[in-house]
């Protein structure tokens, strides 16, 4: 069986785990943590004023929030003057012609951006029809998204120091994970989003605030001999696009044993791999090299 776990960077390779005699992947029947932290703040949803709606479909669409905040168990309210404590979700939407992309920023009780969400981009007809049923399908749809940044967020300050929490905990844009069979894309990315989180970084779907981005790629071989090999590659950027170093972990697996549940397997990936991605922040954070200014998308 082969394993394998490196740390690439430019001009350096170097390995990540600190006990080589683990392996990679996970152990049958280990059943994986969920990210739990009960929340401390409420949400205020107000109307919004830059979504491209009229004034009923503004209303509409933060009332679809509000609930679909509240079906996921997010203290959340409609309000358009929010209390000193509240934390606001601003509502915007960006029009790229065809399509118009609703966004939902997070900002704490002291105006900071803490982070945003956006939601599955809309025909330009549609959002102009502002239909109740689409807005609320779209409150449904963004609130799991807008609860998993809140959890990151309580778990990022957590772990991180008293110094850096005045200033907030830095931000990961994470983009899709492509190659994966399965529910590997899905699993490999929320196990990382939680191992990220306590490693004390705010995991976010946009590039607002955001200081690197993070990406998987996974290749899986043909079959031969009852055998696959797995090569899963963790990609940390800048947020200009240049790459500032890869985590990469290659493992020999069962035929077929991922063409569906990835499970223990994606859980003990990102658990390991996350601390090559932490070296690999900290190595760029270190740099001098000054970072270009990445547009919002």
């Amino acid at each position: 069986m082969r394993r394998r776990l490196a740390l690439l960077a430019p001009l350096a390779l170097a390995a990540c785990s600190g006990n080589p005699g683990l392996p990679m992947w996970g152990n049958p029947g280990r059943t994986a943590r969920r990210l739990a932290v009960p929340l401390a703040i409420r949400v205020a949803v107000p109307t919004p004023t830059g979504a491209l709606l009229d004034a009923a479909g503004s209303q509409t669409l933060a009332e679809a929030v509000t609930a679909g905040l509240q079906a996921e168990d997010i203290p959340a309210i409609r309000q358009d003057t929010p209390l000193p404590l509240d934390w606001r979700l601003v509502i915007t939407a960006e029009n790229t012609g065809a399509m118009v992309v609703p966004r939902f920023s997070l900002f704490n009780a002291d105006g900071v951006s803490q982070g945003q969400v956006d939601g599955a981009p809309l025909p330009t007809a549609v959002w102009a029809m502002a239909q109740p049923p689409a807005l609320q399908a779209l409150g449904r749809q963004v609130a799991p998204g807008v609860a998993r940044l809140l959890l990151s967020i309580q778990a990022a300050r957590a772990a991180t120091s008293p110094e850096a929490i005045s200033g907030g905990p830095q931000r990961i844009r994470f983009l899709p994970v492509t190659g994966a069979t399965g529910d590997g894309a899905a699993a490999l990315a929320g196990r990382m989003r939680e191992f990220m989180a306590n490693l004390g970084f705010v995991v976010q779907d946009g590039a607002q605030g955001a200081q690197f981005g993070l990406t998987a790629e996974v290749r899986l071989s043909r079959p031969a001999n009852g055998k696959q090999v797995v090569d899963l590659q963790w990609i940390v950027t800048r947020l200009d696009g240049q790459e500032l170093g890869r985590v990469v972990q290659v493992e020999e697996v069962d035929a077929g044993r991922l063409d569906r549940f990835w499970g223990d397997m994606a859980y003990v990936a990102a658990e390991q791999a996350a601390g090559g991605v932490l070296t690999i922040i900290r190595n760029a954070a270190s740099s001098a090299t000054p970072v270009a200014t990445p547009p919002t998308r």
